[in-house]
C-alpha cells in the first residue's frame, strides 16, 4: 500500500523556492523562486543577489545611506527574475511560480512578460507598499492568477 501522508505539489515546489532563498547573501532578506511548467517540471529557480559577474564582497549589502549608490537597491537582482533568466526552456508561458516574498512591481512586469500565469507566494509582508499594490493592479489586469501558499502544518519528515 503507498503512503498517503506526502507533501502536495505546492509544498514541494515552496520548499524549493525556500532552500533557494537560503542561497543568497543578502544580509537582511532572502528571498528564493523556483518556476514550474504544467507538467509539475522545475524549469527554473533564483535568489535574490548581485548579477553575474559581480565581487559580492565589493558590492554594498546595506539597506539605508545617505547615497542610494551606497545602498543594495541599485544592485541586487530579485529572486523571480533572476529565475526568469535561468531558466532551461525558451517559453514559460503559462508555468507557476513560487516564490517567498510577493513580487515587486518590476518582477510583476518580467513575470507577465515572460508568460507566467500563476504566482504562489509564501510572504506578502510589504502588502502596504506601492509596489505591491501596483504589482496586484498589474496581475489582475494582466490575468496572472496570485495565491498565498498555506503550509498544511505536516513536518517533513525523511526515513531512509
Amino acid at each position: 500500500m503507498k503512503r498517503t501522508d506526502y507533501i502536495s505539489w505546492d509544498e514541494y515546489f515552496m520548499g524549493i523556492a525556500m532552500l533557494s532563498a537560503q542561497r543568497s547573501k543578502d544580509n537582511s532578506t532572502q528571498v528564493g523562486a523556483c518556476i514550474v511548467n504544467d507538467e509539475h517540471k522545475i524549469v527554473s529557480v533564483g535568489y535574490n543577489g548581485m548579477p553575474t559577474g559581480c565581487d559580492d564582497d565589493e558590492m554594498p549589502w546595506e539597506r539605508s545611506a545617505e547615497n542610494e549608490l551606497d545602498t543594495k537597491y541599485p544592485f541586487v537582482c530579485h529572486a523571480e527574475l533572476n529565475a526568469i533568466l535561468n531558466s532551461n526552456i525558451g517559453n514559460l508561458s503559462g508555468c507557476t511560480v513560487y516564490v517567498t516574498l510577493f513580487p515587486c512591481n518590476e518582477c510583476a512586469k518580467a513575470i507577465i512578460q515572460s508568460g507566467i500565469k500563476r504566482v504562489v507566494y509564501y510572504s506578502n509582508k510589504y502588502s502596504d507598499t506601492n509596489s505591491v499594490k501596483a504589482s496586484c493592479l498589474l496581475f489582475d489586469k494582466c490575468g496572472v492568477k496570485y495565491e498565498e501558499y498555506i503550509p498544511s502544518g505536516k513536518d517533513i519528515v525523511l526515513e531512509v
